[in-house]
């Protein structure tokens, strides 16, 4: 990204500030749901719309990687993407029964933090004044924010079989497959903890690359 044309640094700054500051907007929104409600459940009801839009949006991120203005490649943006989309949009989105489930907000406010972390530390480097304790926060925190999120998916998704059985959701589109929409389902549950930790293992080759690199980095900038 330091090579990056000038409109192209000014837009990703643009885009990942946008990103951050709506995550940030739908953590606080949520924690003042549990401040009033004394209950967790209402999570979804209370950052769910923004929460699906930003996600939703967030496909611009396989649009960087896939025409190159960010190095981050097509692949592991789209499977991220289209991992939490699916889960956000197609199944909290339309099984009511799960949308005040624990879970489900447990889920959020690891979404939310991760990205709070994220997004600051993307738009920062886009300048070229990200500072080291955000590059070591953004390398780090995942550790523990991914794993909670992942459970937190996995259990919303187990709540939700039932709910998907019982009304053949998407009979219409899956008409044309030898599958239900349960059967699909079930096969997401299954290769999904797999496909995660892929992901989850390439973090932690990033991390030992970029925070070896930002240590560098700062050590000099102390020296000077």
């Amino acid at each position: 990204m330091s090579s990056s044309p000038p409109l192209v640094k000014s837009y990703l700054f643009a885009y990942n500030f946008l990103q951050a500051s709506s995550w940030t907007i739908s953590l606080l929104s949520i924690i003042s749901s549990v401040l009033s409600n004394k209950t967790i459940s209402g999570g979804y009801a209370a950052a769910g719309y923004l929460i699906s839009v930003m996600q939703t949006v967030a496909v611009l991120e396989v649009l960087h990687g896939a025409i190159g203005i960010v190095p981050s490649g097509f692949l592991s943006p789209l499977m991220q993407w289209s991992g939490r989309t699916h889960f956000i949009l197609a199944i909290v989105g339309q099984i009511n029964e799960v949308q005040d489930s624990p879970w489900l907000a447990m889920t959020l406010v690891a979404w939310c933090i991760g990205e709070m972390i994220r997004y600051p530390h993307y738009a920062l480097t886009c300048l070229g004044k990200c500072p080291y304790w955000l590059t070591y926060l953004r390398y780090t925190g995942f550790i523990m924010i991914y794993p909670t999120g992942l459970v937190g998916e996995l259990l919303v998704m187990y709540k939700a079989l039932p709910h998907v059985k019982e009304r053949n959701l998407y009979a219409n589109f899956f008409s044309v497959f030898p599958f239900s929409y349960y059967d699909f389902l079930w096969a997401v549950l299954l290769v999904y903890p797999f496909l995660w930790l892929k992901l989850y293992l390439q973090l932690f080759r990033q991390r030992k690359s970029k925070l070896g690199k930002a240590e560098k980095h700062e050590g000099k900038r102390k020296r000077m």
